[in-house]
């Protein structure tokens, strides 16, 4: 139990706190920092980094640097030892994020704060900018009043998947050593519900490419023999799953059951925004379906727009393709698996080419722990509910990287990212009631750990 008083002061400074943590999210949508060169200017990267930078150390934190990664992102970190023995806590955020997508599906612009209907809008108010601004908030509510060490790192590329930070770590394990790690690029199960995640699916990105003929042909000259190799690609890609909607990539398990909280599908249907009538698709349960089984993803396909295609037969096509795998499966095997999968499932005798982009381990963290208690205390304080757990369809290489480089270290998975959030996809919001219970239960944990600790 933390004391009432101590609850309530720290929950006073927090709410006072809530129009600064505005204006550093209105500032931080504002820099488009999507760590892809292709599509957005590094500069823009170069400027949150930096942004970051200056508002942790006028935080509190007093080393503080920027690290270039060996993908060529840069990594703010920001430190204030620890003294007299006392713990250390990491708190990790990224600050680059994923590009808009279409434009056009915006109900308020991409890059500008915009407050509706009660929630924040703009690209990265949520993931992860909003857990950025949720470990500022906290900081700035105790002030001088940290009775532990505090380690800050904000990745540049975590959207990217190029492991540019993982790289990072490994080489330089000192730099970020703690006994807790806070990841903040989760959420709760519901608005509301304070929620730690133990569990994260892996990831495999290929890219497969497929080729029938030495340019375009006229469709009406040559359609019907002349092999097609958008039309072969869809047949490729239909193998996937199964007609109730289960990824089938053979020899890679599909039936396995998630038996913590459950995920009622008419929740699902409404957080996900299913259209009305469509089915959810794969026979478990939602929860099953999202936390215990392999899920391929077809991301992106390279294919001639409706608004100017010609009559042609495209002699090739390809598709960038996400495999979301579950804890127990090996990220390797899932990529040599996918990968004969395709080779095999190709018609025609098409010729194909499977370039692998990355892949990342499935995560589980462990139960029980000082940090851990004082968190599920700090959590349920904050919010005046029980705390309670999930999985996370999402993947954090990351995770797996601190696991294995500081074994002794507690990892929890929190953050602002509830379903609402939207994150990844147009009109990403975040609810700055999630953002301030959070900023009081992180503060309230940083307060009270050194009493749990060993």
């Amino acid at each position: 139990m933390i004391d009432d008083s101590r609850i309530a002061a720290l929950r006073q400074r927090v709410a006072a706190l809530m129009p600064q943590a505005k204006t550093d999210l209105t500032q931080l949508v504002s820099f488009k920092s999507v760590a892809d060169p292709r599509q957005f200017p590094p500069e823009d990267c170069n400027r949150t980094a930096q942004w970051v930078a200056d508002a942790f150390a006028g935080a509190g934190l007093t080393k503080v640097g920027l690290h270039e990664t060996p993908d060529g992102s840069k990594a703010v970190i920001a430190s204030r030892p620890a003294l007299d023995g006392a713990p250390t806590v990491l708190l990790y955020c990224h600050y680059d994020v994923q590009p808009p997508l279409d434009d056009d599906a915006w109900r308020t612009p991409v890059w500008e704060l915009t407050e509706k209907d009660g929630r924040w809008y703009g690209r990265g108010s949520a993931d992860c900018k909003g857990n950025i601004v949720m470990h500022l908030t906290a900081l700035r509510a105790l002030g001088a009043d940290l009775p532990l060490g505090v380690t800050l790192v904000a990745e540049g590329s975590e959207e990217q998947g190029t492991g540019g930070l993982e790289q990072f770590v490994e080489a330089n394990p000192d730099l970020l050593r703690a006994d807790a790690i806070l990841i903040g690029d989760c959420g709760n199960f519901t608005i509301g519900m304070p929620t730690l995640t133990e569990s994260l699916r892996g990831n495999v990105n290929v890219v497969v490419t497929i080729e029938t003929l030495a340019g375009p042909m006229h469709s009406g000259m040559f359609g019907g023999p002349a092999p097609d190799a958008l039309a072969a690609l869809i047949h490729l890609l239909a193998s996937l799953r199964d007609e109730y909607g289960n990824t089938t990539v053979a020899g890679l398990p599909n039936d396995q059951r998630w038996t913590g909280v459950q995920y009622l599908a008419d929740q699902f249907r409404a957080d996900a925004g299913v259209l009305g009538g469509v089915e959810l698709t794969g026979n478990g349960t939602v929860a099953d379906m999202l936390w215990a089984r392999p899920a391929l993803t077809v991301l992106g396909i390279d294919a001639p727009k409706v608004v100017g295609s010609a009559a042609a037969i495209q002699p090739a096509a390809r598709a960038r393709l996400n495999l979301r795998i579950p804890p127990g499966t090996d990220p390797d095997q899932a990529l040599e698996l996918l990968t004969a999968h395709l080779l095999s499932h190709t018609p025609w005798s098409a010729k194909i080419s499977v370039e692998t982009e990355g892949t990342g381990a499935p995560f589980r963290s462990a139960s029980g722990g000082p940090a851990r208690t004082a968190m599920e205390a700090a959590l349920t304080a904050s919010y005046g509910r029980a705390t309670t757990t999930q999985g996370q369809g999402g993947s954090i290489p990351l995770c797996n990287v601190f696991a294995d480089t500081y074994p002794h270290a507690e990892i929890m998975l929190l953050g602002v990212e509830e379903p609402k959030c939207l994150i990844h996809a147009p009109n990403e919001s975040v609810d700055p009631s999630e953002i301030e219970h959070m900023a009081l239960a992180e503060a309230l944990f940083l307060a009270t750990y050194a009493e749990h600790a060993p």
